[in-house]
C-alpha cells in the first residue's frame, strides 16, 4: 500500500468542526479536491415568544463531513429536481430540492414560491464531499416536524443566538455555514424583517478558503485581507470565522 493510499484509508475525523478541518488540510496534499455536488439548504423559520426561532436537526453521527452536527434541513440536487428545467437553472433546481428535502428531512411541506433566495456557500477544497449549496429561507409552515430517526437523529427549534451560545458551551457542533448564517438571523426580530431583508439584498456567494491559526483554523471569505493567500496572519479588512480551541468569533469589518 502506497503511503497516499493509507492517507486515504484513514477515517475522517470527528469531533469539532475545526479538529475535522484541521485533519482535511492534513489529508488534502495526498489527493485531488474533490468535484463540487450541487446542493440546498432551507431556513425555515418561525415567531415565537421570544423571538424568531429557526428549525435545527441533528444529523447521523456516522455521516461523513456532517456526521453529528446540527443543520437547516437540505441535501444535494437529484436529477429528479432538475427534470424539464433548463441545464443551466441551477437555482430553480435547487428550489426544488429544498422543498423535497424540507419534507423528507422534517416532514414539513412548503411551496417553491414561499422560499426566499439567502446565500450561496462553496466549501474549501479541503472538504471530502464538496456540497455547493444554495440556502434559502421560509416561513415554516403549521405542523408536527417528523424525523425518520435515521439519517437525521434530533430537531430542536432555536433562537439563533441560543444555538451560538451552545455551540460555544460545546453542547452542539456547527459547519461554518451554518455559524454564519445563525450569527446573521440574530439581526432580525421577527420572521417578516428577516424574508423582508433577504428579499431585498443581493445574495451573497461565499468560497471557503482554510488558513491555520495557532489553536485551531480560520475559514477565510471575500474581501478578508488573508484571503487570496489563505494567510489568517494578513493584516487588514476582516470577512472570517475563527475556529480556535478557546471559541468561535466572526468578524466583518
Amino acid at each position: 500500500m502506497s503511503s497516499d493510499d493509507s492517507e486515504r484509508s484513514k477515517p475522517l475525523a470527528r469531533g469539532p468542526a475545526q479538529q475535522r478541518i484541521a485533519s482535511w488540510m492534513d489529508r488534502a496534499a495526498a489527493q485531488p479536491p474533490q468535484a463540487g455536488v450541487a446542493a440546498a439548504t432551507v431556513i425555515l423559520l418561525r415567531d415565537a415568544r421570544e423571538g424568531l426561532e429557526t428549525l435545527m436537526l441533528r444529523r447521523d453521527s456516522r455521516l461523513d463531513f456532517v456526521g453529528g452536527m446540527w443543520v437547516f434541513p437540505g441535501g444535494r440536487v437529484d436529477a429528479e429536481d432538475r427534470a424539464g428545467l433548463a441545464d443551466d437553472d441551477e437555482i430553480g433546481a435547487a428550489r426544488r430540492a429544498a422543498v423535497r428535502e424540507a419534507m423528507e428531512e422534517s416532514g414539513l411541506g412548503i411551496a417553491e414560491s414561499q422560499l426566499v433566495t439567502w446565500a450561496h456557500w462553496t466549501p474549501p477544497a479541503v472538504t471530502p464531499k464538496r456540497f455547493l449549496t444554495w440556502f434559502f429561507a421560509a416561513r415554516a409552515p403549521e405542523g408536527k416536524v417528523e424525523i425518520d430517526d435515521g439519517e437525521i437523529r434530533d430537531h430542536a427549534w432555536m433562537r439563533p443566538a441560543d444555538a451560538l451560545a451552545r455551540r460555544d458551551a460545546k453542547q452542539i457542533e456547527l459547519a461554518p455555514p451554518t455559524f454564519v448564517t445563525l450569527h446573521q438571523l440574530g439581526g432580525f426580530a421577527r420572521v417578516d424583517d428577516a424574508l423582508a431583508a433577504a428579499r431585498a439584498w443581493t445574495p451573497e456567494r461565499y468560497t471557503t478558503r482554510i488558513g491555520r491559526a495557532p489553536g485551531g483554523v480560520v475559514a477565510l471569505w471575500h474581501g478578508d485581507a488573508g484571503y487570496e493567500s489563505g494567510s489568517a496572519d494578513a493584516a487588514g479588512p476582516r470577512h472570517r470565522l475563527s475556529m480556535l480551541d478557546t471559541g468561535w468569533r466572526y468578524e466583518r469589518s
